[in-house]
């Protein structure tokens, strides 16, 4: 079930934590590209963002509970100058590869390694993966 994005109050003092579910399909994964940039534009290091999103969001799709028929993930963010935090849930379960002969992929969590300070959560069942950037 695709829900619209949940608006930061206007007169809030602090940072703010914006969210949107989507399905767990793989067209998914832009469209959750396009959220978080509608959300971090004019951040300084937001290329890196989105491609740590793409990581966790198709990390979610591929090795997760969500894969399964009705799966969603959630991605949430939280942007003050200077700092962003982003998280996606999924609908947990162990994340094994699945293995194939072309496989390209597996860089997923060095690319976040490299670029953010991250952790994983577990919450009733649902696996939170988060980075953080600060600039």
């Amino acid at each position: 079930m695709h829900q619209p994005p949940t608006a930061p109050p206007t007169a809030r003092p602090g940072p703010a934590t914006t969210a949107q579910t989507f399905p767990a399909t793989p067209g998914q994964v832009s469209a959750a590209r396009r959220f978080l940039a509608g959300l971090i534009d004019g951040f300084p290091a937001a290329d890196d963002a989105l491609l740590c999103l793409s990581e966790l969001a198709t990390n979610a799709i591929q090795h997760s509970h969500s894969a399964r028929p009705g799966g969603q993930f959630t991605v949430r963010a939280t942007w003050t100058p200077g700092h962003l935090r982003v998280e996606v849930e999924d609908d947990g379960g162990p994340w094994q590869p699945r293995p194939s002969h072309h496989d390209h992929g597996g860089h997923g969590l060095a690319i976040l390694t490299a670029l953010t300070r991250w952790d994983i959560t577990d919450r009733d069942g649902h696996r939170a993966i988060w980075f953080e950037i600060t600039t």
